[in-house]
């Protein structure tokens, strides 16, 4: 049985790569972000080896916001986004951990919808569905949203869970249940894997929540492709049958 008899900080770990030029504008977000019931931010960013100034970017940035107490740690090779989650959740130390893309595609302003079911003591996950509510949503890519529709019901068989929108960026784990999960993906097969692994947990409460949705195009930096939607079935497979 998990347990979290007080909950006094967030973890909030931000995978980075190649954001050189908008980071800092992710980390504003962050910052700005007041939480719930006096709750601390913890913010842990993981630069996996970007080929552009990120480095720099978060150098600067963490020199001009010396109050913000951001812990930055730097991979020597890219790993991949996975790989960037693993080391954010093994350093971070708050009670409970949300994932935040730096790609301003999410809203750290919702953290506290996110919130609201742990705080009110019915969950100990959280997932913010794209899918559901009536918050914006930016219109892109058909086959995307179709793609997304797929994998989530591939999942939801294989799991039994009933989710709207595995794939979404916007998790919020107990941290004692994240970190005894033995993650082994280490590019964008962590959404599917973490899934499988987190719906094994005894007695784990999952739930859902409406969440907005500002989407990049591949023009304005969006990296997932066609090959990772590929990765996702295989991995839907192996970590719901194969490797449970």
């Amino acid at each position: 049985m998990y347990t979290v008899n007080q909950f006094n900080k967030l973890s909030i770990v931000i995978p980075v790569y190649n954001e050189g030029k908008t980071v800092h504008r992710i980390l504003d977000k962050v910052q700005a972000v007041t939480l719930p019931q006096n709750l601390q931010k913890e913010i842990i960013v993981v630069n996996d080896c970007s080929t552009d100034d990120t480095a720099e970017a978060l150098a600067r940035y963490q020199a001009s916001n010396p109050q913000f107490g951001m812990h930055i740690y730097h991979h020597p090779k890219n790993k991949g986004k996975g790989a960037a989650l693993h080391t954010g959740i093994q350093q971070a130390t708050g009670e409970y951990i949300i994932i935040q893309d730096a790609d301003l595609e999410y809203d750290p302003q919702e953290y506290a919808v996110l919130l609201k079911p742990v705080l009110d003591g019915f969950a100990d996950v959280v997932y913010g569905s794209r899918f559901m509510g009536g918050n914006a949503h930016r219109i892109l890519f058909f086959w995307h949203s179709i793609g997304n529709k797929v994998l989530t019901f591939m999942s939801n068989a294989l799991t039994n869970l009933n989710l709207t929108d595995m794939e979404t960026c916007y998790k919020l784990f107990n941290a004692q249940m994240l970190k005894g999960l033995q993650l082994k993906e280490q590019r964008f097969g962590f959404e599917p894997e973490v899934t499988a692994k987190i719906a094994r947990v005894p007695q784990v409460r999952i739930y859902e929540v409406g969440i907005s949705y500002y989407g990049r195009t591949f023009a304005e930096g969006k990296k997932i492709n066609w090959k990772d939607g590929f990765r996702a079935i295989y991995c839907i497979i192996k970590y719901n049958i194969f490797s449970k």
